[in-house]
């Protein structure tokens, strides 16, 4: 039996949990998000914790098992603190400018690039540290993929180490070309 699986969610206060139709809503303080659950695959609620049980023991069951738990973990988790994720650029005149949904970059690039948001997501500039931008939002999936794609635009390089970067990234610097010796 599934590891993950067998562990149950705690529902954190002021959060609900509805199933119906095979879908899983978990309604919260931040918003509400939804799931729908696969084959095989049932949820029900016991008091302040959520359990997931399975049907079978089908391979394609087994590993939605632990999959569906962790995603509803994930859902209650966004719906209660919300995700976030920290990016640092670092470049001379490399910039970034949030407004609203929009994300304007200066990354060394003929053009600024501009970004708009997903739905539900919010950019933010830190205001005690320069050049730390911050997305936050309540669904885990969607905030790391839209700080991926902001990365993306311009990735650490290694040799000096200009880039974009998530906070605390570590990054394998290399040596640059030494002297010819004669």
């Amino acid at each position: 039996m599934s590891r993950i699986g067998r562990k149950p969610v705690a529902l954190a206060a002021g959060v609900t949990l509805q199933i119906q139709d095979g879908r899983a809503v978990v309604t919260g303080a931040k918003g509400t998000l939804s799931y729908t659950l696969p084959l095989g695959i049932e949820v029900e609620q016991e008091g302040s914790e959520i359990k997931v049980t399975r049907q079978n023991d089908e391979q394609q069951t087994r590993a939605f098992h632990g999959l569906v738990r962790a995603l509803l973990q994930s859902m209650v988790q966004g719906v209660s603190k919300g995700f976030e994720k920290r990016l640092e650029i670092i470049g001379v005149g490399y910039r970034a400018q949030a407004s609203g949904s929009k994300l304007n970059l200066s990354l060394g690039f003929s053009h600024p690039v501009e970004l708009t948001a997903p739905q539900g997501i919010t950019i933010k500039m830190d205001e005690t540290e320069k050049n730390i931008l911050i997305i936050s939002g309540i669904d885990k999936q969607v905030v790391g993929e839209f700080a991926a794609n902001v990365r993306k635009l311009r990735k650490p390089e290694p040799y000096k180490g200009k880039g974009i970067r998530y906070v605390g990234e570590r990054v394998v610097r290399k040596a640059g070309k030494a002297a010819a010796a004669k």
